[in-house]
């Protein structure tokens, strides 16, 4: 495979996995709280889909380090396959919340065997055929494809929902055969072979050890790890909050069409922000420069969040949708350039798992700030909900001013990461 091949299959997969994902993500909130959960349940339900990413982050990429990234893609596919059906089973009976818990937790079982697997595949194929260009602006487009895939699956989601809420999980199903069917057909493991020293036991164990090695122990990793814990459960709290939140502004609590849209626009600004990594590139001298520009801005866009309760209605509407919109816009500029640093000081031996050792440590700090936050929006409201989320955001701050200290060479946004590791 070319290069542009394996970059074409990156950005189709991406398309098809957001695309598939998307479907339900306008309207999930609604649909929780339609089958008779109440808000904090539906937080806790989840904050389980968090609990399940978290503890099955590091053994699924323990498997794409082991058995092939191409084989975690798939399984990660099928497993949300099952998830997904078992949702709309749920639903229909009401079940009860401990059911609800089970399935979030299987459904983040599934996301976890995609994440690092295919970042470590794209990175591990691009080295491997020679890529001269910048890994990050790959993963740009990458952040413009997905936000063009989640622009439309929540805008048809958000519509399919208005007509009846069980049928965006339908479509979702649909298009997860499409994405396990384009895996086998188009997705090969190149310039990676698992190494089998021993049992798979032992290998895992071996992979493992020096996976902390290169994560935990690994200075400008273990950093970003702790700045993941603010960050990544702060920002799925308020990515499903803003459903009954916007429709609390607008006044209008039975216009599910209207989270559908607003899910829409922050895909447009998805795809705007990935496409101008670029642009900042080469504005700013240091990947950690757009990080910091990007936790600062959104944290103070966050609590201004909240406070557009405060005024008449709509124009609390309009003035959230607008801050959030900013919010996802510099969060899809700043995602590519972490993911470019990681990659470029982490081995590709272990460069799976200690991804997913990265994505672990956020998804701990969502199972803790998901039920809190949903405490919180219980008790007073969601407007102080989003205030409290943004200033937790604001709180990566000083662990990313320590990776900039840090002075690397991965830090300097005019360097090629095409050589890997």
């Amino acid at each position: 495979m070319t290069s542009r091949r394996i970059v074409n299959t990156y950005l189709l997969l991406s398309f098809l996995q957001t695309l598939a994902a998307s479907f339900i993500w306008g309207v999930n909130t609604l649909f929780l709280l339609d089958a008779g959960l109440s808000l904090t349940e539906a937080f806790v339900a989840n904050a389980a889909f968090t609990a399940g990413m978290m503890i099955f982050e590091v053994p699924t990429g323990v498997v794409a380090d082991t058995v092939g990234r191409r084989t975690s893609f798939i399984l990660g596919a099928v497993t949300l396959l099952i998830s997904t059906l078992a949702y709309l089973g749920l639903w229909q009976i009401q079940g009860g919340i401990l059911l609800w818990i089970l399935v979030s937790a299987l459904i983040g079982l599934g996301f976890t065997f995609f994440t690092g697997a295919t970042e470590a595949w794209l990175v591990d194929a691009l080295d491997a055929t020679g890529y001269k260009g910048g890994v990050d602006r790959v993963f740009g487009k990458g952040q413009s494809v997905m936000g063009a895939a989640m622009l439309i699956g929540t805008v048809s989601g958000g519509f399919l929902g208005q007509v009846n809420l069980a049928l965006p999980y339908l479509f979702r199903s649909g298009a997860l055969v499409a994405v396990i069917a384009a895996a086998l057909i188009l997705m090969r493991d190149i310039g990676f072979t698992p190494e089998r020293n021993g049992s798979v036991a032992q290998e895992m164990r071996l992979l493992l050890r020096a996976s902390v090695e290169h994560g935990l122990r690994n200075p400008p990793v273990r950093l970003f790890m702790f700045a993941a814990l603010f960050a990544d459960g702060v920002f799925i709290w308020i990515f499903y909050a803003f459903q009954p939140y916007l429709l609390e502004l607008l006044g209008d609590p039975s216009a599910v069409y209207v989270a559908g849209i607003a899910a829409a626009v922050f895909a447009i600004a998805q795809m705007v922000g990935g496409s101008s990594v670029g642009f900042f590139a080469n504005r700013f001298n240091s990947r950690t420069s757009v990080l910091l520009l990007n936790v600062g801005v959104a944290g103070i866009g966050l609590v201004l969040v909240g406070a557009a309760d405060l005024l008449p209605t709509p124009a609390g509407f309009w003035v959230a949708v607008a801050l959030l919109t900013m919010v996802a816009m510099l969060g899809a500029v700043a995602t590519p350039m972490r993911q470019a640093y990681l990659n470029a000081v982490i081995p590709s031996r272990q460069r799976a798992t200690v991804l997913s050792f990265s994505s672990l440590m956020g998804s701990a700090g969502g199972v803790v700030a998901q039920p809190a936050l949903g405490r919180v929006a219980d008790v007073w409201s969601l407007a102080v909900g989003y205030v409290v989320g943004g200033i937790i955001y604001l709180i990566q701050l000083p662990f990313i001013f320590r990776v900039k200290r840090l002075g690397l060479q991965a830090d300097e946004t005019a360097k090629s990461d095409s050589r890997g590791a």
